[in-house]
């Protein structure tokens, strides 16, 4: 420590403590002011929280579902030739494709044509609603990993009589809550005996009533022809099987058949919602530059205000850099109030829009404090210039006038 001479007053000190009192002093004179200023920071930083809390639950509810579902599904559909003649799946589709090496399961549905669904028959014919019949393999649900929200799938005994599993659009269309009713099907009585929860990789069964392959060809002219091939490969033989696929379902036109994986198309819905998050993040940047901007122009009128209070802090002994030390320490704790609070508000926000679409809350504790670092730092940035400004006062000019 540098000792003092002889007949001079010692220097002027400013410990944190005095510190921490001189920055919140201006705020909690003006509280009004100080809330409306850090509201503009906290609306800023909310949205930022919120749309990254949104998008990591959404990334989390995907991943949840590619593991429920795995990512070793192939679709296979059948296409058209050169001539753009349809070629439909061989009839034998579902054993030739069971003989590839890495093959778990594969099963198949197929569209029966001209064949309508309806409550009852007294449903006029042209209201049919869009929906679809599809004769179905029994191993269909096990290779889609498909859900039932209620009854069952079929079994061996009900594959054999006139009955029918209702996708989960197709059951809401039809008014239909639980299994046991009575549906109008190709002109033909049919009992429900089970409902499916959305199938998420399949998503063009929500709007079918599946009936078994037997009953379809026995009852609905069905000509056992698959339009859609769904396979389980093991992990590792997917791409090979990928590969084979057209050749063993179609050898002498191979590029006719269609294999596509259903995970892809979920895999790319991740990768456009990372870009959506992309650009409300840049709106959340903006509302934070807003919101700096406001804190700036709130501590500029703070010093023009208080003028006389610098000019008798100075002439008393404190000196410039104290000046500085407060008023960019009101502009920090103004920062940081708005920080924190935006941070509780999006991480708030975050929770209710997860838990009303059933997706798991996944906001990670990093996010809320990057996000109340980058308000110290615009708060910093803010209250630089006015604090500068607040040190140049001179005490005789502040006093006089």
């Amino acid at each position: 420590m540098t000792p003092t001479p002889a007949g001079m007053p010692p220097r002027s000190r400013l410990r944190l403590t005095d510190l921490l009192a001189l920055s919140t002093s201006g705020l909690r004179s003006r509280p009004l002011r100080a809330i409306l200023s850090a509201l503009g920071i906290a609306i800023g930083i909310a949205a930022m929280v919120a749309v990254l809390g949104i998008s990591a639950s959404s990334q989390a509810k995907l991943q949840q579902q590619l593991d429920a579902l795995g990512t070793n599904l192939l679709t296979v559909e059948s296409g058209t030739d050169l001539f753009g003649r349809e070629t439909p799946l061989p009839t034998d589709a579902t054993g030739r494709v069971q003989r590839i090496a890495g093959v778990l399961e594969a099963a198949g549905a197929g569209e029966v044509p001209d064949t309508r669904v309806y409550r009852s028959n007294l449903i006029p014919a042209a209201r049919s609603g869009g929906l679809s019949v599809r004769a179905a393999d029994l191993e269909l649900r096990s290779a889609l990993a498909a859900e039932l929200r209620a009854g069952a799938w079929f079994t061996e005994a009900t594959a054999a009589f006139p009955t029918v599993v209702l996708g989960s659009a197709a059951a809401q269309q039809l008014g239909i809550e639980r299994p046991g009713s009575l549906i109008w099907l190709g002109d033909q009585q049919f009992s429900v005996i089970g409902i499916l929860d959305p199938v998420v990789l399949a998503p063009e069964l929500d709007t079918a009533a599946l009936v078994s392959s037997a009953v379809a060809q026995e009852r609905l002219g069905f000509d056992g022809a698959l339009t859609r091939l769904y396979v389980r490969a093991a992990e590792d033989a997917v791409p090979k099987t990928r590969e084979l696929l057209p050749q063993t379902l179609g050898p002498e036109q191979p590029e006719a058949v269609k294999v596509s994986r259903p995970s892809d198309a979920l895999a790319a819905k991740g990768a456009a919602d990372e870009t959506f998050t992309g650009l409300l993040l840049g709106l959340g940047s903006l509302g934070l530059l807003v919101g700096g901007i406001g804190v700036a122009n709130t501590m500029i009128i703070s010093v023009m205000e208080r003028r006389q209070e610098i000019g008798l802090r100075r002439a008393i002994g404190a000196r410039r850099a104290h000046i500085r030390r407060q008023f960019l320490g009101e502009a920090l704790v103004l920062s940081a109030l708005g920080g924190v609070f935006g941070a509780g508000l999006g991480a708030l926000i975050t929770l209710a829009f997860a838990g009303a679409n059933g997706w798991p809350f996944a906001l990670p504790l990093l996010v809320p404090g990057a996000a109340v670092g980058a308000t110290l730092v615009v708060g910093a940035l803010a209250g630089l210039s006015p604090a500068w400004r607040a040190a140049r006062v001179s005490p005789t000019a502040a006093l006089s006038g």
